[in-house]
């Protein structure tokens, strides 16, 4: 019983979520919730950016935690930017949008996948090549 209402709060989620459909899911006027993106990758955790360390790209503010990191990713935005433009993986997979938290993602041959939540994650997790490839192939009419 309690999965089913899991299950039906998510879908509700989306449903709502997918009405927003933007590019980027920006919080705080920040892309990835105001998290340094390249800090998923060297230290392999959320670390909150700082408003002094940020760049422009893609149309999106991007929020870092050093200037190495902004460096970093000035270097190669697109090496570090989350795919969906840091929409739900899930989501995505199911031709959806939701928000995402910072501390449900993971790295998958080097691109950075962000999801709804910690338990949505383990239920992306064990099909992740299925649900990439199905969201990659929706992710293009929500970048319009």
């Amino acid at each position: 019983m309690q999965r089913r209402f899991f299950i039906a709060s998510i879908a509700t989620a989306l449903l709502a979520e997918n009405l927003m459909a933007k590019p980027y899911f920006l919080r705080e006027e920040a892309a990835a919730n105001g998290y340094d993106v390249v800090a998923y990758f060297s230290e392999n955790k959320p670390v909150k950016g700082d408003p002094k360390h940020r760049a422009e790209w893609d149309d999106a503010v991007w929020y870092f935690s050093s200037a190495e990191n902004l460096a970093l990713f000035e270097a190669d935005p697109a090496a570090y930017a989350p795919q969906y433009g840091g929409w739900c993986a899930f989501a995505m997979s199911k031709d959806a949008q939701a928000t995402t938290v910072p501390e449900a993602f993971t790295v998958v041959d080097g691109k950075l996948y962000l999801n709804y939540s910690l338990d949505v994650r383990e239920i992306w997790s064990p099909n992740k090549e299925k649900n990439i490839e199905l969201a990659d192939g929706f992710w293009p009419n929500y970048r319009q």
